[in-house]
């Protein structure tokens, strides 16, 4: 699967819900996330922990201050304590991302307004590519959704949460 991802920093997460309704956005569900991201030679993997369950996903995206182009797999996983287990004890972990996601969605595209420990408020829109989604159109719904969020290109984010929370 592919999707179209832009990160930016956010001052108010409430006002930001509200531009987007406004936009047809509707709210999806309210999160509480546990990412556990581990070592590995590339890409990324995690495993994604909530309320509805575990999956472990193999993310390969490249840094980028820009509309960043994705390509993921994403596989449930039904013992999530064992799994984080078994792979910390082969790959060591990078970093433990925890956060509170509000995702709202309108046709292919979801965009996350996080509350990340030791990080703060941040906004993720990722335009889901896959399904014969047109890579042009979501492009433009992506940008549709900065300009009513009043983000800049400029302001976009290239790297992941847990990139900024690893230690210098």
């Amino acid at each position: 699967m592919q999707n179209l991802e832009a990160k930016f920093k956010l001052s108010d997460l409430a006002k930001a819900r509200g531009k987007a309704e406004s936009l047809g956005y509707d709210f999806k569900a309210a999160l509480r996330q546990r990412d556990t991201f581990f070592r590995v030679p590339r890409g990324k993997l995690k495993l994604r922990e909530d309320e509805s369950g575990a999956c472990l996903i193999d993310l390969d995206r490249r840094a980028s201050d820009d509309l960043k182009l994705s390509s993921y797999e994403i596989m449930p996983i039904e013992d999530p304590e064992a799994m984080r287990a078994i792979l910390t004890a082969a790959l060591g972990v990078l970093a433990e991302v925890r956060k509170e996601r509000t995702l709202l969605t309108k046709a292919n595209v979801r965009l996350h307004l996080d509350s990340v420990d030791g990080l703060g408020a941040f906004g993720e829109i990722e335009a889901v590519l896959d399904q014969g989604a047109d890579g042009e159109r979501s492009r433009a719904d992506v940008d549709d959704l900065l300009a009513a969020l009043e983000v800049r290109r400029t302001n976009l984010i290239g790297v992941s949460y847990a990139d900024m929370l690893r230690p210098v």
